[in-house]
């Protein structure tokens, strides 16, 4: 298979145009998931939670949260470890599910064995659980009983959380699933009445479906990647392979992207926006170093709490430090932080884009300083 040449602004393209940040925008809510393949739930609104944030990139102010509410309550979009995916792709994880303590296979590495014997060890609790479930769900996590014979030890904060700890792993059994928010309670409920009844993908063909979806949603990624819990980087054999001038290594890129013409427009990004997720990969594609600077002491930020990367065309030029004040009535801008000098153009359109976000947020715009 041929080898395809890119150069950095070729892979650049791509990464935006997948991600639905070019002058493209999609039709609608549904278009634009099914597109990205999933939305990240965050709950920090320093400006807005993630997932809004995330459509209002791609949507623009025609964009309401109360059209994301109506999707999750009606089911067409579905939360899977804090992941809003389409409601169709849950068929890609179920065979997965249903092998997940891996009874019929010796193949599991040492710290899945352990997580496994913990889940039978408070078997009664679960069973419970799904007792209550069935009864009186869907029900928040207080709701729920705590019985559990074996506490679970971790030295991260989910150490003790017993009753968290065991209703994710029932997720990935796909015993329970997440039917909804009380504000910020999580409600719980039995899988079966959650998710669509679709015809289950056989784990093998599912795998593959979903380098392929994710790849399409990233344009070009590498074939193996570091392990991650929920949402992989890497996409396997999807795809072809290709080369970018200048950066280490073989890349997967979508064919279905190469030789396209591209039309750019400027954006203000969420820090876990798909585009920059990956920071090496944000690093090797865009020359840009950023990283969320919220859970650093203040005096330590270098762009603020929750500075959004400013996109232009296939670049990525700087942050804005903005934060939505809703007591006070305006979007604060503390600093418009410029990686490359900005010409009069580029000014404009992201002074067109700040407004644009304090109009979708029925704010007004304090006068930024410029840094």
């Amino acid at each position: 298979m041929t080898v395809h040449q890119l150069s950095r602004t070729d892979a650049r393209r791509i990464a935006v145009r997948a991600q639905l940040l070019d002058n493209y925008r999609p039709p609608g809510l549904l278009d634009a998931v099914r597109g990205l393949t999933l939305l990240q739930f965050d709950p920090t609104a320093a400006v807005a939670p993630n997932a809004d944030l995330v459509l209002w990139s791609r949507l623009g102010s025609r964009y309401s949260p109360d059209e994301l509410a109506t999707a999750l309550a009606k089911r067409e979009l579905i939360e899977l470890r804090a992941m809003i995916r389409p409601a169709e792709d849950l068929a890609l994880y179920r065979a997965d599910m249903a092998a997940w303590d891996g009874a019929a296979r010796g193949d599991l590495p040492g710290y899945r064995v352990s997580q496994r014997e913990w889940v039978r060890a408070n078997d009664s609790c679960r069973r419970e659980i799904l007792t209550r479930l069935e009864r009186a769900g869907p029900l928040p996590l207080r709701e729920l009983p705590d019985n559990c014979a074996v506490p679970w030890r971790s030295t991260g904060w989910n150490n003790n959380r017993n009753l968290s700890q065991l209703l994710e792993f029932m997720v990935l059994r796909g015993e329970v699933a997440l039917a909804g928010r009380d504000r910020r309670d999580r409600l719980w409920d039995l899988a079966s009445r959650v998710y669509p009844d679709d015809p289950v993908v056989p784990a093998a063909d599912a795998r593959r479906l979903r380098n392929e979806r994710r790849l399409h949603a990233l344009g070009i990624a590498r074939a193996r990647g570091p392990e991650c819990p929920v949402e992989p980087l890497d996409v396997g054999e999807a795809g072809e392979p290709a080369v970018i001038e200048g950066v280490r290594g073989t890349w997967r890129v979508d064919p279905s992207f190469l030789g396209l013409p591209f039309a750019g427009r400027t954006a203000l990004l969420s820090p876990f926006d798909r585009l920059i997720h990956d920071r090496k990969r944000t690093l090797e594609l865009f020359e840009f170093d950023y990283g969320l600077e919220m859970f650093k002491p203040a005096s330590k930020r270098r762009f603020g709490y929750f500075a959004l990367p400013i996109l232009h065309g296939d670049l990525l030029v700087g942050k804005v430090d903005a934060t939505a004040d809703h007591t006070a009535g305006v979007l604060r801008v503390d600093a418009v932080h410029r990686d490359v000098p900005f010409n009069k153009a580029m000014t404009t359109a992201v002074d067109h884009e700040i407004a644009d976000l304090a109009r979708w947020l029925r704010l007004d715009v304090a006068v930024p300083s410029m840094a």
